[in-house]
């Protein structure tokens, strides 16, 4: 593992620990939901992942970080959406508010924003994996398989964020 990717494994398991403070248990059935939600669109079933989106959006109880998760699921509805409809820019329909960014794993300034859309689709899929990994252990394995993904999308921000 290079130097790059450890920083990154590191960025990685703080966010996770991070986040187990505030998702730290749902049903059995409602964690397999938001894991279903994030493998479909990963997987390019966008309809499927669209369908998981609502469905676990239902499932989630209110609360102000389970509102963040909400808003995740329906940023990657939306572009969810999108692809099935064959439009490929990233959606901006649906966007984290400002209280909603405590739980999202890549916080920059606007000046380093270079494309917001593609921003919050990858803070609304991170937050979504890790919120499966934590809560969904009957997806562990299947999950496992995209740590590296994860990775690639926060190097993707390395530089933005200020760790290069």
């Amino acid at each position: 593992m290079n130097r790059s990717t450890a920083a990154m494994e590191k960025y990685l398991d703080t966010y996770i620990g991070r986040m187990r403070t505030h998702y730290s248990r749902f049903p059995p059935g409602t964690a397999h939901e938001v894991a279903s939600a994030f493998l479909a669109f990963k997987f390019g079933l966008y309809e499927n992942a669209a369908r998981e989106c609502t469905q676990a959006i239902s499932l989630i109880p209110d609360s102000t970080p389970n509102a963040a998760l909400k808003k995740a699921l329906a940023i990657v509805r939306a572009n969810a959406d999108d692809r099935n409809n064959a439009q490929v820019t990233a959606d901006l329909s649906v966007t984290f508010s400002p209280d909603e960014h405590t739980y999202t794993a890549i916080n920059l300034p606007p000046e380093k924003i270079d494309d917001p859309g593609t921003l919050e689709l990858d803070n609304a899929l991170i937050l979504i994996y890790v919120v499966a990994l934590i809560t969904s252990p009957d997806d562990e394995d299947t999950l496992d398989e995209h740590h590296k993904t994860i990775i690639r999308l926060l190097t993707d921000y390395k530089k933005a964020m200020g760790m290069e």
